[in-house]
């Protein structure tokens, strides 16, 4: 059987192999060789996160996700995990904003058992009531463990979304409200398993010490039969422009030193405006050679790092918009909010009237580049999972897995010209949101805890 290859970029481009096929049922299959090592790595992204579940349900997409890997009809509890790891091969799963996705990297003799597994949890996992209550438990205690009892837990990426956002599908928790995952029933399981864990609502993505042919010969034999059903429709995720500066105070009873976490809502994805937000990024953010750290960390010495990027559980590439660009930081308890706040703006400000010179510009794309090469690099120690990222968020999200080799001519299109227009409107202070975090307990007027 053969495969369709995506048109090549030029010659000076990126160019990672990627051929592409779509079943019948739907799934769309992206295969892509890299044959620097006898590894391969199964990655299946299913085009439902946090800001995609039903309201009333928070959590569910997360919760979800642990349920996927309590078994199947074929694989009890535990079945697949010790499958993978008596094969040499580590496997996880996570949910982001937009996809949730399970993955295994492998030898390359064992590819088959791992699309074998997959297909067989996308035909549907097997969970009883107390699988359901056991794994509720879990996520709940990682709720706990990760947000309520550790100090700045969920500041700013939860924080902030709720107060920056309007929309409920991007301002909700999407790690989960207590009383939302009580709730949770089988019913509910059943519901969204059907209705989000379609091959149409999914991509498969096989990378590695591969031949396209072969692997996408075994994907059609273990995939090909799960039936078909409707993706859902994807909900309006829009946001109207903001037009007024909005800040807010937050009490962290856990916390010891203040914080503040300054957000701007970033242009569409793809835009040539969302691209120069990012090399923005680039400039003021990232690395100890960025605009803030020199003047927040090194000069003022207000902080020992300033945070953030594009997109809280993730990277600038792997989401959908509406996104917030981001800078946060544990500030000295000497120094005001304001006063922090004051010599953000003492950075930004410039960039936002006047164009970076030819020197500044010309680092910031090689920064960019060599970021984006670490992105699809190894990720998170898994080998090849960059690059299997990369292909599904460009095919979920762009229905275009080429896109991976084209994303370093973007920015490479970009001039100071266009940096300045995209400052000028994205980063101006009526689009941002300001959230001063105060350490310790609230207390009354009298000293006593409120």
């Amino acid at each position: 059987m053969e495969v369709t290859v995506a048109s090549g970029p030029p010659a000076f481009s990126l160019e990672i192999p990627v051929h592409e096929h779509r079943l019948a049922n739907g799934l769309r299959v992206v295969l892509s060789p890299a044959r620097g090592a006898p590894v391969v790595l199964v990655a299946v992204y299913y085009h439902v996160g946090m800001r995609l579940e039903p309201r009333g349900r928070t959590g569910f997409a997360h919760l979800f996700e642990h349920l996927m890997f309590e078994g199947s009809d074929q694989l009890g509890k535990a079945e697949a995990a010790h499958l993978v790891e008596q094969n040499g091969g580590v496997f996880n799963g996570s949910t982001r904003y937009d996809f949730t996705n399970y993955f295994e990297a492998m030898p390359a003799h064992a590819l088959e058992l791992a699309l074998w597994m997959e297909a067989d949890r996308m035909r549907g996992p097997r969970v009883t009531q107390a699988e359901l209550d056991n794994q509720r438990d879990v996520v709940k205690n990682e709720i706990r463990v990760n947000v309520t009892n550790q100090p700045y837990g969920g500041f700013p990426w939860i924080t902030m979304a709720e107060h920056a956002f309007q929309n409920w599908h991007n301002a909700h928790n999407g790690y989960g409200d207590m009383v939302d995952l009580d709730a949770a029933s089988l019913a509910d399981v059943k519901r969204f398993f059907h209705d989000y864990y379609s091959p149409s609502n999914a991509a498969l993505v096989i990378t590695g010490d591969i031949d396209p042919n072969d692997a996408l010969a075994l994907a059609v034999r273990h995939f090909a039969t799960i039936p078909a059903r409707p993706s859902p429709p994807p909900p309006d995720l829009s946001e109207p422009r903001q037009a007024a500066e909005r800040r807010v105070t937050h009490r962290d009873p856990l916390a010891t030193r203040p914080a503040l976490a300054v957000s701007y809502h970033t242009p569409a994805r793809g835009s040539i405006e969302y691209y120069a937000l990012g090399l923005l990024d680039d400039v003021l953010l990232q690395g100890d050679d960025s605009l803030l750290h020199q003047a927040i960390v090194k000069g003022r010495g207000f902080a020992s790092q300033v945070e953030g990027g594009i997109n809280f559980l993730g990277h600038m590439h792997n989401a959908t918009t509406p996104l917030l660009w981001t800078s946060w930081l544990v500030h000295d308890p000497g120094v005001s909010a304001n006063e922090v706040l004051a010599a953000l703006d003492a950075v930004i400000e410039p960039v936002r009237t006047s164009r970076l010179d030819d020197a500044a510009f010309a680092r910031a794309l090689v920064k960019a580049r060599s970021g984006y090469y670490d992105t699809i690099g190894d990720y998170y120690a898994y080998p090849l999972l960059g690059r299997a990222d990369m292909l599904a968020s460009c095919t979920l999200f762009d229905d275009d897995p080429g896109r991976i080799n084209r994303i370093p001519e973007r920015f490479d299109a970009l001039t100071p010209t266009v940096l300045l227009e995209t400052a000028r409107e994205y980063l101006r202070p009526e689009n941002r949101t300001v959230i001063a975090l105060q350490p310790g307990a609230a207390t009354d007027t009298t000293g006593r805890p409120a």
